[in-house]
């Protein structure tokens, strides 16, 4: 359990991390002319997530959740794969890679790295980290109420960012 508690760490770690990239890009956002959409949703998208860190911890601690290796290592290598996909993003979008919906005047709509094959590979990162990452200790229903919940936020989410994109054309 001690190296599963380290992994739940280790990502809450890398959102911090996201935070502060996401900090520094808005302000470099707005400082040409960037304008926020849909701030609405954010702020359930931010308890959506922390809920999904919490729920990590909290559901095989008190359930007694099982480490079953035959699900745990390839969920492993999922969330493993997410995060390298979610840097790509991240790297790709460079300054305007940002957690909220920032749209700067005159900008051109990036279809570089994974966005010449995908809209939106940051949130496929999202959905496979948020079915993967409890399944590595077979935290079940964090995994489903995860992604339920985050089905319905990104419906909104992807609503508001097309409809921002489209002010790009």
């Amino acid at each position: 359990m001690a190296w599963y508690l380290t992994l739940i760490a280790a990502v809450a770690v890398e959102r911090l991390v996201e935070l502060v990239v996401s900090k520094r890009n808005l302000a470099w956002s707005l400082a040409r002319g960037g304008t926020e959409h849909g701030f609405g949703h954010y702020p359930a998208m931010v308890v959506l997530h922390v809920g999904l860190l919490a729920g990590c911890v909290l559901e095989p601690v008190l359930l007694d959740r099982p480490f079953l290796p035959v699900l745990g290592w390839p969920m492993l290598a999922v969330v493993l794969a997410s995060q390298a996909l979610r840097w790509w993003c991240i790297g790709t979008l460079g300054p305007q890679w940002n957690t909220r919906v920032i749209v700067i005047p005159g900008a051109a709509r990036v279809v570089a790295g994974p966005y010449r094959w995908l809209s939106h590979p940051n949130y496929v990162a999202v959905v496979a980290e948020g079915i993967a990452l409890p399944l590595v200790h077979t935290a079940w229903l964090t995994a489903t109420v995860f992604t339920v919940l985050n089905a319905v936020l990104l419906r909104i989410r992807l609503r508001v960012e097309n409809t921002a994109l489209a002010s790009l054309s």
